[in-house]
């Protein structure tokens, strides 16, 4: 999801201002549970050792419950809830995503999306392909594999820094653009006005898909209302108004994205999807997947896997809100790429 925000940056002395009270941790989990596992937290706050629980559960990616948010956006503030708000924000400073819960966000909804986006991306490349709108930049409607490449292929100083990772966190540097298909899908309100034609177009309804406009939107905005929440938490974390970031997410061209590749055609063992990278939009949020391939880079350098729990969203810092908070945040890198799972699997959906 893309929000276009004006550039604005935390007061001069955050960067001086020691971490909040509940730093999120970045220990390595405990022997009998898999790297990138996340630790649950559900249920209201009742107490500041909540918080200290849900971050300090020794887990690279906690869960947080948006549901005391949600009580915060009607009028019921409490200090469990500034405390909750601190820790997003300590989380997105110190790793650059998070993982949450959102009571308004159901199963049923992402198993709708995933059933239709794996039927679209199952179809031939001709059918695919009158979706594109290459005279938009593919802003809207399809965009086909070998379309986008990775930085990380050409920028010298991209590839020195995949080179001196560890080797056991170091990303995949790919050999060409990213084999994988998009499909671009506006959501929220649109402005009256705009210099950014190819960025408000209008939205691309695939033929035989009748149930297309109310899937993408249902689901796209209830993750857009996810951002929405998050942004106030990390707002409110961060000392600033709560609205601070959301004013500046009105009207922007935000965007449901998703992406397929097709594994009977690219499907050996060091593939990747998508090169390792960070988005330019202000925070980018992910629905769970059917099928494992996206890592991410904690800001301490370590790679992990993306595991979202059932019901849960997963979301990770973008240039914009690096930007906004003058560095106090970093955009999260990460990529898709090819696992031992998806080895005989037709097509690959995230």
């Amino acid at each position: 999801m893309t929000q276009v925000l004006q550039q604005r940056c935390l007061p001069a002395d955050m960067a001086q201002q020691p971490y909040p009270t509940h730093s999120f941790r970045t220990n390595d989990p405990p022997a009998d549970q898999s790297t990138g596992e996340v630790a649950s937290h559900s249920g209201g706050l009742s107490a500041a050792s909540d918080v200290d629980r849900i971050c300090n559960s020794g887990s690279p990616l906690p869960t947080f419950d948006l549901a005391p948010m949600l009580a915060f956006e009607r009028g019921q503030r409490s200090e469990a809830v500034e405390q909750l708000c601190q820790a997003v924000a300590a989380c997105l400073r110190d790793t650059g995503c998070l993982v949450i819960s959102d009571p308004r966000v159901k199963a049923e909804d992402n198993m709708a999306f995933l059933d239709m986006m794996e039927r679209y991306f199952a179809q031939s490349t001709p059918a695919k392909m009158k979706d594109a709108r290459p005279d938009l930049h593919f802003q809207v409607g399809a965009t086909p594999e070998g379309t986008e490449t990775p930085k990380c292929t050409v920028d010298p100083t991209s590839i020195a820094s995949i080179h001196s990772q560890p080797a056991e966190h170091r990303a995949r540097v790919p050999q060409g653009a990213d084999p994988k298909w998009r499909y671009m899908w506006r959501i929220g309100e649109r402005p009256a006005q705009t210099r950014y034609a190819e960025l408000n177009a209008e939205p691309v309804v695939p033929a035989n898909f009748p149930e297309w406009p109310a899937v993408m939107t249902t689901w796209g905005n209830k993750m857009l209302a996810a951002v929405h929440t998050v942004a106030q938490m990390a707002a409110v974390g961060f000392g600033l108004p709560p609205d601070a970031f959301t004013e500046r997410m009105a009207y922007g061209p935000h965007l449901l994205a998703p992406t397929g590749a097709d594994l009977e055609a690219h499907n050996s063992l060091n593939m990747c999807y998508a090169g390792y990278h960070y988005d330019l939009n202000f925070l980018t949020i992910h629905g769970k997947s059917r099928f494992p391939g996206l890592f991410v880079w904690l800001r301490d350098g370590k790679r992990v896997a993306v595991k979202i729990p059932a019901g849960c969203l997963f979301i990770q810092a973008g240039k914009q809100l690096e930007w906004l908070t003058g560095g106090y945040v970093k955009a999260g890198m990460h990529e898709v790429g090819h696992t031992t799972f998806t080895s005989h699997l037709r097509l690959f959906f995230l």
